[in-house]
């Protein structure tokens, strides 16, 4: 009886009425109109003057001595490998922090939680010393290295908070079990750790997708420049008559799909990793 009536109250607590509902409906729509107006007006004016031949046009044409396909694929390149790394590094980490007992975990934890204060304009100029003195200055590589370096502690802090949620039994019974460390990590806690890893992955592939400051301060090639990067190359080779415009936002337009598409089939991975571990048993 008891648990019933517990039931009840939650029940009541979580429950929302009708009006709410509605409330929050309409609120939801007017909230995405507002987001869609942007967009609407970016494809109205691809469209202008020569309608579907403009993004016929900048699919075809090269700009620069580069054709469009190669600003996608540097694109990709860039943000494939930033997860790649992201992911490694941060796993690894996350799992230290959160099941391995070590001297001075929790201080070094700390300053690398810290590290989500710093911005990437900060670390221009000594990454620029470095790539420069490594060799690493016009290549992929210094961008890889770039956007991995800046979402490292934040994904430090997600895999660990995932970490935490999982019980530490598992760890003792592998122990029982005679794995070792790494077997442990690799068997038992790095496939639980999906939900977390895929949401890493997703996110690290949208804001390299959107990083503009990285390629634009570590590339200087034209073939070597990303989507967000060409956009400068497109405004010159393609000039402001009314024409040129409709070229122009027809690029933008383009260059923007990747980024929507990631976030419309990748949402539910995002709630799930946003989710997964936040209550612990």
């Amino acid at each position: 009886m008891k648990k019933k009536q517990e039931k009840m109250q939650d029940k009541d607590l979580f429950s929302i009425s009708k009006g709410s509902r509605r409330g929050m409906v309409v609120f939801l729509v007017l909230m995405t109109l507002i987001w869609m107006i942007p967009i609407y007006s970016l494809v109205k004016d691809s469209l202008k003057v020569n309608g579907i031949q403009n993004y016929v046009y900048v699919l075809t044409n090269k700009i620069n001595g580069v054709p469009f396909y190669r600003y996608f694929m540097n694109s990709a390149i860039n943000a494939v490998g930033a997860s790649l790394l992201l992911v490694l590094i941060c796993s690894f980490a996350g799992f230290a922090f959160s099941k391995i007992e070590f001297t001075g975990r929790k201080w070094i934890y700390s300053m690398v939680v810290m590290c989500l204060a710093i911005s990437g304009p900060i670390l221009i100029i000594p990454l620029f010393y470095i790539y420069k003195t490594a060799h690493l200055y016009n290549t992929h590589l210094a961008v890889i290295l770039s956007e991995c370096l800046i979402t490292i502690p934040f994904g430090v802090l997600m895999m660990k908070n995932f970490f935490d949620g999982l019980p530490g039994e598992l760890m003792e019974s592998a122990n029982v079990d005679g794995a070792n460390i790494v077997q442990t990590y690799f068997k038992i806690y790095l496939p639980l750790a999906k939900p977390a890893v895929i949401n890493l992955v997703v996110l690290q592939l949208m804001w390299s997708f959107q990083d503009f400051l990285f390629p634009l301060m570590f590339l200087t090639r034209d073939q070597a420049y990303t989507t967000t990067v060409a956009v400068n190359a497109f405004k010159g080779a393609y000039g402001m008559s009314a024409q040129s415009l409709g070229r122009y936002n027809a690029a933008l337009v383009l260059i923007s799909i990747p980024t929507i598409l990631i976030f419309v089939f990748a949402q539910k991975y995002i709630v799930n990793g946003v989710t997964s571990g936040a209550v612990k048993e």
